[in-house]
């Protein structure tokens, strides 16, 4: 289980020195866990219940529309935090779902733990000021992308980006998350691949 942590130091190390206090903190309060491919992790309807920082695997985050099609909003590239986040920092009732793609491995920590730990933590508040604005960028930039960039261009991006997403999650999921339809998403790659 050393490795789970050692991914998450690692991620957190990217944004904000973390001490071996907080470390010690992180190995207590953070669960691991092992979850079997297309599980729903958390499921819309609901607070969301834990902050899930995924150590290896790929998933989605996604709603269903007013027309019952699952609207795919983000997907991981890598290790990194992955949850309704807004829903679980307010602790509010979700209307997103998470879906393991394939096989994963988390480490997942509870509201009432992230709150006690923030009362001893050194680092915890300013790398969740940190993480909430890379999200918030990360979000701006992809509304700015879906209005402003042809499909073929969000394809493109996408490919030159995050290559992994490419390679390991089901065009069904890429199209969607692009904002297009999976039949136009086989054309563009035909096109630009032929």
């Amino acid at each position: 289980m050393d490795h789970y942590y050692e991914t998450l130091f690692n991620y957190i190390t990217q944004i904000i020195e973390i001490p071996e206090t907080d470390k010690e903190q992180c190995r207590h309060s953070f669960m691991p866990v092992s979850v079997p491919k297309d599980t729903i992790l958390e499921q819309a309807g609901k607070v969301p219940g834990y902050h899930n920082f995924i150590v290896s695997g790929y998933m989605r985050n996604f709603h269903v529309d007013h027309k019952g099609e699952e609207i795919t909003v983000d997907l991981n590239d890598g290790p990194r935090f992955f949850t309704s986040y807004f829903h679980f920092m307010n602790q509010t009732v979700s209307n997103e779902s998470l879906h393991c793609i394939t096989d994963c491995e988390l480490l997942r920590i509870t509201m009432a733990d992230a709150q006690a730990t923030a009362k001893t933590s050194s680092t915890q508040k300013d790398f969740t000021i940190k993480l909430f604005q890379k999200i918030q960028e990360e979000d701006k930039q992809r509304i700015n992308d879906l209005a402003t960039l042809t499909a073929e261009q969000r394809y493109l991006k996408l490919v030159n980006e995050k290559p992994n997403i490419i390679k390991n999650i089901p065009l069904k999921y890429i199209s969607s998350y692009l904002g297009i339809k999976p039949e136009s998403l086989s054309r563009i790659r035909r096109e630009l691949f032929s």
